[in-house]
């Protein structure tokens, strides 16, 4: 199954378990009150999110004469994909990693630490600048947000659940006391459940979306093999030095900064990246 099939399967099946859940719990009406606040949140973080991390990150837009490479490399990579020149940021740290945000490709921004411009060669560069404007070119960040609304008035519905289910009990009479222990019991499991199932779609979402840009970073450069390169050494480096980044944005960095046992994994928003590195190694760029 190709990723962008991948990807609409998952947005479905999101679809139909906020629908189920919204139906089982608060019938139409809570089902469209949990949707519209999610709607509410997501549409703001879909506005302005860009400005937010970029502020949260301390990243420092650089123009041509303060970053000329730099800058010429993202103009040249852009005018290869198709896209409008985005805005282009610097973030103080050490750590290699990169971003790419905004809201579409007009109002798009890419952002690199000082460290992946010191550790990685030019080659290595373009490919992980290629890969952030493949994002932009996928609209990611629009799947995403859709992703998170979803997600979001899964996890409202899955709390109101939990409610019912507390404020709900005790209420029946002695004859239907044995259904209503057991409708208690349903409502908690759905709480418990609910937001794990969405939470896991959303991951492998993400996981997708980021194949389909290592594809797109690929195709932009030419050089599937500078990418793979570039991974490899990302990944060693957020595992020697992590960056102290806010879990909320982890799936906005071409490797994921935050380390944790192999349990977690699972709940990873990125896929392995021996597997991304296979799949680029794989690829033969005519």
């Amino acid at each position: 199954m190709s990723n962008t099939i991948k990807t609409t399967a998952l947005l479905a099946a999101l679809t139909v378990l906020f629908i189920l859940i919204g139906g089982m719990v608060g019938g139409e009406q809570g089902m469209v009150i949990a949707f519209l606040f999610a709607g509410l949140m997501n549409f703001a973080s879909y506005w302005w999110s860009d400005r937010i991390v970029l502020w949260m990150y301390g990243a420092q837009e650089v123009n041509q004469a303060e970053a000329p490479e730099f800058h010429a490399l993202i103009r040249r990579l852009a005018q290869r994909a198709g896209l409008p020149m985005p805005k282009v940021y610097v973030i103080p740290t050490d750590t290699p990693n990169a971003f790419a945000t905004g809201r579409n490709p007009n109002h798009a921004a890419v952002a690199a630490t000082q460290g992946i411009l010191r550790v990685l060669t030019p080659d290595e560069i373009e490919g992980v600048m290629a890969h952030e404007l493949g994002h932009v070119r996928n609209r990611d960040i629009l799947i995403s947000t859709v992703a998170a609304t979803l997600a979001g008035a899964i996890m409202m519905l899955a709390r109101m659940a939990q409610f019912a289910a507390w404020f709900g009990a005790g209420r029946g009479s002695e004859d239907d006391e044995g259904g209503g222990a057991a409708g208690m019991v349903g409502m908690l499991l759905l709480a418990i459940v609910a937001p794990l199932a969405a939470m896991l779609i959303q991951m492998a979402i993400s996981r997708a979306r980021e194949y389909l840009a290592d594809a797109a970073g690929a195709q932009i450069s030419r050089k599937p093999w500078a990418l793979a390169d570039a991974l490899e050494k990302l990944e060693r480096a957020a595992t020697a030095l992590p960056l102290e980044a806010n879990p909320a944005t982890a799936h906005m960095f071409i490797v994921n900064p935050l380390r944790g046992s192999s349990i977690l994994h699972l709940f990873s928003t990125h896929p392995p990246v021996a597997e991304r590195v296979a799949r680029l190694r794989a690829m033969r760029i005519a």
